[in-house]
């Protein structure tokens, strides 16, 4: 039996980090008549989510539509991040073709491989759009030259590696197929779009089908149901079975709604084909099969890459804890948010430990679980964050850990030292070459020797390093690393830092607190500039005399202090370490916060004097 094709394309947006893919959404919408004239709009549209808009990166994977005359064009905005790869990878399963957009001068980088290694596992067709053409140090037919090589380094067949190239500046909206000729709209990318991928055929006549790919919430109508319709049609008040794991239900559908622009319109019928969302099913997972009631359908589970990094999850027991204005302080509140975040997002998950406070949580990066605390904090929990873990198995060969394939750009007068760096954790050099002034080193490296080499290789490289890396499969247990070399400044006692303490405490290494902060016995105020850790004393005030000597009573002028941001604490910190976090403040601490309970970190025997 034949079906005719209906005038929708749905695709997924492919994309490294800041390459583009956003500000081409937004450009879509506006050509495609989504805003009235004279309105004003926010820029990155798709990325709603605050963090997504301070980051600059998608998070989330976002579905919209957009119309052009009568092509409906159905858009899946992914993550460039392989943390997100969860995201990712449920996006794919909702689009019958991808735009790869690639920057002109930077090529394709390691999370453009990621992705697009899942779209041609799923033989999805694709168009290339080569963005930002518009930059002095754009290098368009080498890029295009790297897309193939990429292409054929991830096994594309002939006619997948047959793709249609385009060339884009998406922040002024236009697209041609020649570089001699300037385009002046999108309209020759959406005629590829349409072109090259195929339209879905009609089956609204079938069994209702759909596979649950995201999960959301809304004030109103309750939990959203977010997926593609595969076969027959839905409406209100219609009856479906969810098929589950843990045996079968039959629910009732009180809404329907679909994305037109960045609004959620309800619908009063849906077919095959169409992105939709669903209310009314509470009691359902991602990866579940919506059928007909009369059907016995199942449809097979979404495949997750395993996690990569764990980081145990601990209620905060500090001194200080409550005062920061946060509400849900216990264990309990704890596990249930947590717990939340594992059934909205399939690529985490949740391990309980030998005491009931403390978590383990196992993600695909240390940037995912960075934006899970984040989230955290800003919902006014408590909690405190061991340092990150690589999660191991056991294979073929015995202990195995991640690989990953890290991509560094970094001026040539620092090569050097930074190869020495990388160089350390047991990372191995693949490909290198020059362009201009800066040298792009390609590296198979464990994930372990990865934790914390950002922060490094930023300061020896005055900030001039850029760093990308994706998980690239698995390899036999490297042996030791070390990590960090120096020691901490720990305060011995409660009470306010005195500038007088502080500035006494410079030749001791570097300070991370600034004045006038309220400490703990345990709270770590600095990085030691020995291996050992050094507990201090940040209250000492001056003492009172009667001398009044010219420059006895001169103000004591402080250095600024080490500002270091979530991500970068989780870097620091060391086993014996938390990072304690709370809506309003971000402090690094020992695990044990008595002196007399933490043992005592030796010096090295070089530093011994």
């Amino acid at each position: 039996m034949t079906h005719k094709l209906r005038n929708i394309r749905s695709l997924a947006i492919i994309a490294h980090v800041d390459h583009g893919k956003t500000t081409l959404v937004d450009a879509l919408f506006r050509q495609g008549g989504m805003f009235r004239d004279g309105q004003e709009v926010a820029e990155r549209l798709m990325d709603s989510n605050d963090q997504e808009r301070e980051r600059g990166i998608t998070i989330l994977a976002k579905a919209t539509s957009v119309h052009f005359g009568d092509l409906t064009l159905q858009i899946v905005d992914t993550p460039g991040h392989a943390d997100f790869g969860g995201e990712v990878e449920r996006s794919l399963r909702m689009v019958d073709g991808v735009l790869l957009l690639v920057d002109a001068a930077e090529g394709p980088l390691p999370q453009t491989r990621f992705v697009l290694r899942k779209a041609l596992e799923l033989n999805l067709p694709s168009v290339v759009a080569i963005n930002k053409i518009d930059r002095s140090d754009a290098r368009v037919e080498q890029v295009l030259d790297e897309i193939y090589s990429l292409y054929i380094e991830l096994g594309a067949n002939d006619k997948q590696i047959e793709f249609p190239v385009l060339y884009t500046n998406a922040r002024l909206g236009t697209a041609t197929h020649d570089m001699a000729v300037l385009g002046t709209d999108l309209r020759p990318l959406v005629e590829t779009l349409a072109k090259t991928i195929d339209a879905p055929p009609d089956l609204s006549e079938e069994p209702f089908s759909m596979q649950v790919n995201q999960l959301g919430h809304d004030d109103y109508v309750g939990r959203l149901v977010v997926g593609r319709i595969l076969g027959g049609c839905v409406k209100p008040n219609q009856r479906v079975r969810v098929g589950r794991s843990s045996g079968e239900y039959v629910g009732r559908i009180t809404g329907v709604f679909n994305f037109l622009g960045i609004k959620r319109v309800s619908l009063q019928r849906a077919e095959a084909g169409d992105i939709v969302a669903l209310s009314g099913l509470e009691d359902v997972a991602i990866g579940n099969t919506l059928s007909d009631p009369e059907g016995v359908l199942v449809l097979p589970e979404i495949h997750i890459d395993e996690p990569t990094v764990a980081m145990t999850f601990h209620v905060n027991d500090g001194p200080f804890a409550g005062r920061d204005g946060g509400v849900y302080l216990t264990g309990r509140q704890l596990g249930d948010r947590l717990q939340r975040e594992v059934y909205a997002n399939v690529s985490i998950q949740l391990e309980k430990t030998n005491t009931p406070d403390t978590f383990r949580v196992l993600g695909r990066g240390e940037l995912q679980l960075a934006v899970l605390i984040e989230n955290l904090r800003r919902e006014k929990y408590e909690l405190c964050v061991g340092n990150p873990q690589v999660v191991t198995r056991q294979g073929p060969g015995g202990r195995e850990e991640p690989v990953e394939r890290l991509v560094i750009d970094v001026p040539a007068e620092h090569l050097g030292a930074l190869m020495e760096l990388v160089g350390s954790r047991k990372a191995r050099l693949i490909a290198q070459h020059q362009e201009g002034g800066r040298v792009r080193l390609e590296y198979s490296a464990p994930t372990r020797g990865l934790l914390g080499l950002r922060s490094h290789a930023l300061t020896i490289t005055r900030g001039t390093a850029i760093m990308h890396s994706v998980v690239d499969g698995w390899m036999p247990w490297a042996g030791d690393m070390t990590r960090r070399q120096t020691g901490a400044l720990v305060a011995d006692r409660i009470g306010t830092a005195t500038p007088y303490a502080l500035f006494h405490l410079l030749p001791r290494g570097v300070l991370c607190i600034p004045n006038g902060v309220d400490v703990y016995e345990g709270m770590i105020i600095g990085e030691h500039s020995r291996s050992n850790d050094l507990n201090v004393n940040v209250c000492r005030e001056k003492k009172m005399t009667n001398i009044r000597a010219a420059g006895k009573d001169e103000n004591v002028i402080l250095p600024p202090h080490r500002g270091m941001s979530l991500e970068q604490c989780l870097e620091w910190i060391r086993e014996d370490e938390m990072v304690e976090v709370t809506p309003k403040s971000v402090r690094l601490r020992k695990t044990k916060l008595s002196a007399h309970l933490r043992p005592i970190r030796s010096m090295r025997k070089d530093e011994t004097d």
